[in-house]
Order: structure tokens, then sequence, then C-alpha cells
């Protein structure tokens, strides 16, 4: 019997996919009785890496070979400026986490790297 394309993901993940989708944090989220404080410091640390991953995007886009090939990446960064960035906004007003207190919270060490990381390639890198 042939695997699905998900069911080879899953099987390549091993017991990496168990301990996420058995993460507390995974099944709180999911039964929607996760703590609001645990959810507003998770999402100020996701929204941090948007600002990150449109440099890493933009820079694909300027990169690319010819027009076909940037049309793509252009869509997808339309996408995620727009009602991606306005998801984070609308949870920050419903957690009643302004601008201020966001920015007392520092970045967590996985923050840094990460952002650091798509920024460094996203300047250094090539497509090949």
């Amino acid at each position: 019997m042939t695997k699905t394309f998900t069911e080879e993901l899953r099987a390549a993940a091993g017991d990496q996919w168990d301990r996420v989708i058995n993460h507390r944090f995974t099944t709180e989220l999911a039964r929607g009785d996760i703590d609001r404080n645990v959810l507003k410091k998770y999402l100020i640390q996701d929204h941090r890496f948007l600002d990150a991953f449109v440099v890493l995007l933009a820079s694909a886009i300027a990169k690319a070979r010819d027009l076909d090939d940037r049309i793509p990446g252009c869509q997808f960064l339309g996408l995620i400026t727009g009602k991606e960035n306005t998801y984070f906004e609308r949870c920050f007003v419903e957690l009643g986490c302004g601008k201020e207190e966001r920015a007392q919270i520092p970045d967590e060490d996985v923050t840094k790297g990460f952002a650091n990381l798509m920024k460094e390639v996203s300047y250094k890198g090539t497509l090949g």
C-alpha cells in the first residue's frame, strides 16, 4: 500500500511528531482552554518572526531569475502582510496587549536565533 505524502512526512518526523501533538501547549490550544498569558506570550514571539520572514521572502523575490519566478513570491508576500498581519493585531487587541507591553517583553533565545538566521540568509544567501 502506498503512503500519502503527509503519512511519509509524519513517519519521517518520528517521535518529534508525537512530542509536538501531545505537548501541553498544543493540546490546550486545540481544546480552547489555553491560559491567555501563555497564548499572549506565544503570539508576541510568533509575530516577531513576521518581520524577519518578510525580509527573507522579499530578498528571495529580488534574487529570483525572472518575473515568472517572482510573481508567486510577491503574491505570498502580499498574503502574509495582509490578513496574516492583521490576525496578530486583532489577537493583541482581544488579549488587551498593546505595543507598549509587547515592547517590554524580551525575545526568547529561539526567537532571536531564528529571526537572525532568516535575516542573515536574506542578506548573504543566494538561490543557487
